[in-house]
């Protein structure tokens, strides 16, 4: 395994491990902050690994396209992958977002810790 592709995948972790804390505090914004995080980089980490050219994009919805154009599938359906996108904005900037009464919620928070744990071990089983 690449060097690049060892430190993506730590800091995709501790984003993972952020969240579990996050969650468990209440502290529901960060969590789906963190929980996002993680699936990005996870998915960045299967592109540098796989010698892909990585974009500078946050979206999930575009880093699974360009995935799955490899013939890398990481179990995220595109339900799973809009909800993610949805996430990253409102829960970064508060004010002009596509959602603008979005207030996240513990069962929220554990569906999307799901999908990232999923996202997780599928891209470790990838690699």
């Amino acid at each position: 395994m690449k060097d690049e592709t060892r430190k993506w995948l730590t800091f995709a972790a501790d984003n993972l491990s952020s969240a579990r804390i996050l969650l468990e505090s209440s502290l529901y914004n960060p969590c789906l902050q963190n929980i996002q995080q993680s699936v990005e980089k996870n998915l960045k980490a299967l592109l540098v690994e796989k010698a892909a050219i990585l974009r500078k994009t946050h979206s999930i919805n575009e880093l699974v396209t360009i995935l799955n154009g490899m013939d890398l599938s990481v179990s995220l359906s595109a339900a799973d992958c809009d909800l993610l996108d949805t996430i990253y904005l409102p829960s970064k900037y508060p004010l002009g977002s596509a959602l603008p009464d979005f207030f996240p919620d513990e069962e929220l928070c554990r569906r999307c810790l799901t999908i990232a744990e999923t996202v997780s071990a599928k891209t470790k089983e990838l690699l």
